[in-house]
């Protein structure tokens, strides 16, 4: 297990560590006095504690450029001010630690971190592994549900976008969304997009982690929202 502090406060970096050195076995715990650090060594952390509120680049700006990268770890984040905790949900934030840290807490988020860990690799060796089929004039075939970034209607046509290309093939965006099931949301008349890989969201359009954009209906801003906030609840990713 990979884990990584950074926060530009001494005392919270060293309160951090001791406290994840009383708790984690076989880990490797690297510490970080700025976001910037963090994001220059480019390496892979299934868990980080990120100060909010640093000098230069904050918390919530590091935590958008990992997952502008690609980078699905555990966020955490550390701040002073509760209020700030709410820009947190644009990065998927699965929890949070007010200053000054309260042992009992740490070690009860810690634990739920570590538990949505263990599910997160069960899910990559089954569910993350289910298979899609897909048929066009040429071949047929079959990919990862989770491969598929989003699906945009074309006419008769559908565009499915995917991590490494785009698959074009006549099908009914209906019957695409009760195939692909409760990952992917009908987000407007014309787009199914999987909710894993939405970074954040506005009245109108929803961005993904790859950095693409899909339309969002306005008519279904309010249930969109309220789904979305139910998916992350699922998967683990939530504040409270």
């Amino acid at each position: 297990m990979n884990i990584a502090v950074c926060d530009d406060e001494n005392i919270i970096r060293e309160q951090i560590k001791n406290l994840i050195e009383k708790q984690a076995l076989n880990h490797i715990l690297k510490i970080y006095s700025s976001g910037r650090e963090l994001l220059e060594e480019k390496l892979h952390f299934d868990i980080i504690f990120l100060d909010i509120q640093m000098e230069g680049l904050n918390g919530i700006d590091t935590a958008k450029k990992l997952r502008e990268r690609g980078e699905e770890t555990i966020l955490i984040f550390i701040t002073g001010l509760k209020e700030y905790v709410f820009d947190a949900f644009d990065v998927s934030a699965f929890h949070y630690l007010l200053k000054p840290v309260e042992e009992e807490k740490f070690y009860r988020v810690f634990q739920r971190a570590f538990e949505e860990l263990k599910k997160r690799e069960q899910k990559k060796q089954g569910e993350g592994q289910e298979q899609f089929f897909i048929k066009t004039r040429t071949r047929c075939f079959t990919i990862n549900k989770n491969d598929i970034l989003f699906i945009e209607n074309r006419a008769r046509k559908v565009e499915i976008h995917t991590k490494k290309e785009i698959i074009e093939i006549y099908a009914v965006m209906n019957e695409l969304e009760q195939q692909l099931g409760q990952n992917f949301y009908r987000c407007h008349r014309g787009y199914l997009v999987n909710m894993t890989y939405i970074m954040e969201y506005n009245a109108d359009s929803i961005q993904l982690k790859t950095g693409e954009t899909v339309y969002l209906a306005k008519g279904k801003y309010n249930e969109f929202v309220k789904v979305y906030m139910r998916y992350l609840k699922s998967k683990g990713a939530c504040l409270g």
